[in-house]
């Protein structure tokens, strides 16, 4: 398995890393939530509440090279948030990694995030993975099937459709309405979906508003 597999549209790269294993160091976690990002207006996937909707920047430059790679970048000035290049060199796309479940080393997840009140919560929201697996900003462009990497992924069979859960992402204020979000139905890991409060009524609840005035 390589990244090969990751060369594909930002919703079907997201849903091939479900089930697949990220390590750093002696910590392994099984990806359980992702979110699907896409590219710039000129690119085949445009996604304005991606990173890449500027074009290429010192800090999303990643996301335009080849798949496979690893994009870490800081939250609210906090968090630190891992994700999965994918699509075409050159074009841009990636998956956020939302929640995971410890697989391996949860003495040294469980010291590193002593504010988790269960284990489902030690990697529960992007932030948490990133605490969790102890990323820092060096680890930016990590080539994550490099056997020797500090930070490595290692994607597993396929999960069946069926298993998987698809909805809108979370907090995002633009494209609120895009099922780009994809979690394993059984996990107790998954995180609680939340709306930007910046983004515009949902839909339905628009044309119930109008037909209620």
């Amino acid at each position: 398995m390589s990244a090969q597999e990751l060369v594909t549209d930002p919703p079907t790269a997201a849903r091939r890393l479900l089930g697949a294993t990220l390590w750093s160091g002696p910590v392994a976690l099984r990806i359980v939530e992702v979110e699907a990002y896409g590219s710039d207006p000129g690119g085949p996937w445009p996604d304005p509440a991606a990173h890449s909707w500027p074009g290429p920047t010192a800090r999303n430059a990643v996301m335009f090279g080849p798949a496979g790679r690893l994009y870490v970048y800081r939250s609210y000035g906090i968090h630190l948030c891992v994700n999965v290049t994918s699509g075409y060199d050159g074009e841009a796309g990636a998956v956020l990694v939302r929640a995971a479940e410890v697989l391996d080393g949860i003495d040294l997840v469980r010291s590193r995030r002593q504010a988790a009140r269960t284990d489902a919560d030690l990697a529960r929201g992007p932030g948490n993975v990133g605490s969790a697996l102890g990323i820092s900003l060096a680890d930016y462009g990590t080539e994550l099937f490099d056997p020797f990497a500090a930070v490595r992924l290692e994607l597993s069979p396929p999960v069946p459709r069926a298993d998987i859960a698809a909805g809108p992402r979370v907090g995002v204020s633009v494209a609120a309405d895009l099922a780009w979000r994809f979690r394993l139905r059984a996990s107790p890991a998954v995180s609680v979906y939340r709306r930007s409060p910046r983004a515009p009524e949902p839909p339905e609840v628009a044309r119930n508003s109008r037909g209620q005035r």
